[in-house]
């Protein structure tokens, strides 16, 4: 290994932006991350921060923060945790060090009013009774919830 090389390897940087200082280690993996969780703002559902995103959006953090044992990458549990689109979503989005390197595959998400897609990481929906409802089919509440009156 030239000098050029083992100097690169040896600079603490963060592994998901690259940013060089205040840097922590995650508590799941060790890897070196932004320390910018006070970047948050509470109820933005911003993802501005690298330490917040990880430890949110990713297998590895749910894997560590649930005691699972072994690796989160052939964790037999964690697959149950979540919908499929989901777990496929937490171990394959850019807040990963390491991605999933086998997905399994499923089937889309539908809106049970309009059945429009309803992505599962990216949009707004309710789950009422088993069913999916999207912002859009906006379904009136006694519909969803058994009312009595």
């Amino acid at each position: 290994m030239n000098t050029k090389t083992k100097t690169k390897l040896n600079v603490k940087q963060c592994g998901l932006c690259g940013k060089k200082d205040k840097l922590i280690r995650t508590e799941c993996c060790k890897n070196w991350i932004c320390n910018d969780e006070d970047n948050y703002v509470l109820f933005s559902y911003a993802h501005n921060s690298c330490s917040r995103n990880h430890r949110r959006f990713t297998l590895c953090a749910h894997h560590n923060a649930e005691e699972h044992s072994g690796d989160w990458e052939t964790c037999k549990i964690c697959p149950g945790d979540f919908e499929t689109e989901m777990y496929v979503y937490y171990g394959t989005n850019e807040y990963n060090f390491k991605k999933l390197k086998k997905s399994p595959k499923y089937k889309p998400t539908f809106c049970s009013i309009c059945k429009k897609v309803i992505s599962l990481s990216e949009d707004g929906y309710l789950i009422s009774k088993g069913k999916y409802f999207c912002e859009k089919g906006e379904p009136v509440a006694c519909e969803l919830i058994e009312c009595r009156e």
